[in-house]
């Protein structure tokens, strides 16, 4: 299933490169992470119970990065800087984060994890969690924006098709 999500043409993997920053956004079907969830523990009442649970939301990874390092190394050259950005991705993101539909309603943002990975890894990765409203996935596509993060990209779009997100492959578990 990971090389069909990371196939852009299948409406799950976005990428963009403005100012020599480099995003991707990724949507994470339900089935992953019900598959991460369960390990080798495949336990059909556990698949259906997890499965019920995860397809409540819309879970996606946005990976940020700058000459192949995360953003944190390859951007904020000063203390203060690198400061500002650090409480900005930690806890700022729902403020810099928007999906909204072509109606211009918004989904409210229902987490967001930044895990800190101090250098040891080539970008800087956000999951990034939407409430799955049907309100939302009956519009024929939905715009993911990142408002500029202090990187002179300007806001960042994606267009994401919403007859994807309700089409999501599955495993057999």
């Amino acid at each position: 299933m990971s090389n069909y999500i990371q196939n852009e043409d299948n409406g799950y993997h976005y990428k963009k490169t403005v100012a020599d920053v480099d995003y991707v956004l990724q949507y994470r079907p339900t089935d992953l992470l019900v598959k991460q969830e369960l390990g080798d523990d495949i336990n059909p009442d556990k698949v259906e119970k997890f499965r019920k649970h995860y397809s409540q939301y819309l879970y996606f990874n946005l990976s940020m990065s700058k000459n192949n390092q995360e953003l944190l190394n390859g951007v904020a050259q000063d203390q203060a800087k690198f400061g500002k950005m650090v409480n900005e991705l930690a806890f700022g993101m729902e403020e810099k984060l928007h999906v909204y539909s072509p109606t211009k309603d918004t989904l409210a943002l229902a987490d967001f994890v930044y895990p800190r990975m101090y250098g040891m890894s080539n970008s800087t990765s956000i999951m990034v969690v939407y409430p799955r409203d049907p309100k939302y996935m009956n519009q024929k596509y939905l715009n993911f924006v990142i408002e500029d993060l202090g990187l002179q990209t300007g806001d960042i779009k994606f267009k994401i098709d919403t007859k994807a997100l309700t089409n999501e492959p599955q495993l057999s578990f």
